[in-house]
């Protein structure tokens, strides 16, 4: 059973139409997973679906996205979110992964499918390396239906961990990495680490 209830109809009789599900949080969290479990789903209830991520994320497949788990989904990686809507025909559900990547119109362009009656399911970094916000992940929160944020486990304590701890000296906003270059920390671990800094 999924873990949200979509009414069939409203209570005006009206079928329910598009919507935005966000899930987010650190790295090594199963965002990545989450996402190809739901839109596996989708298709096992024959459900149109469609995949994208940006171009720019390659490191496990340039073509599938790959949890680090390695369950993996056939995508297409675009340059920019306006791709996504002139590769959108006749979809029931759009899967978007690593939407951190991609400028503030990815916004634009989730309403724009939501108002178009598409369940639009996003997954992507809430914070950058810093714990600052990161691209239009806090905006997509805003404006969705449904927000789940996963957590890792804080690799120094052992506790619930929400910051991507960069380990390299790069300052870099994007630097595209795995365990060799992130590390992931709760608030007490990520606040120490930055106040030796």
């Amino acid at each position: 059973m999924d873990r949200y209830f979509f009414p069939e109809t409203s209570r005006n009789g009206v079928s329910p139409r598009g919507w935005i599900e966000v899930i987010c949080g650190s790295m090594f969290s199963g965002k990545t997973e989450e996402l190809i479990r739901r839109l596996n789903r989708a298709r096992i209830a024959r459900q149109r679906v469609e995949i994208f991520k940006p171009m720019i994320d390659t490191r496990y497949s340039a073509e599938d996205v790959v949890s680090h788990d390695s369950k993996a989904i056939r995508c297409t990686p675009v340059p920019s979110p306006g791709n996504i809507l002139l590769m959108t025909g006749d979809v029931d559900v759009i899967g978007i992964d690593e939407a951190q990547f991609f400028d503030m119109s990815l916004v634009d362009v989730c309403n724009s499918l939501a108002n178009q009656g598409v369940r639009v399911i996003v997954a992507g970094l809430d914070m950058d390396y810093l714990g600052k916000p990161f691209g239009p992940l806090p905006a997509l929160m805003a404006t969705s239906e449904h927000v789940t944020k996963v957590h890792a486990i804080c690799i120094r304590c052992g506790n619930l961990a929400l910051y991507s701890h960069r380990t390299t000296d790069s300052s870099q906003l994007v630097v595209l990495g795995e365990t060799d270059s992130y590390e992931p920390l709760c608030r007490s671990c990520f606040n120490q680490e930055h106040a030796n800094k």
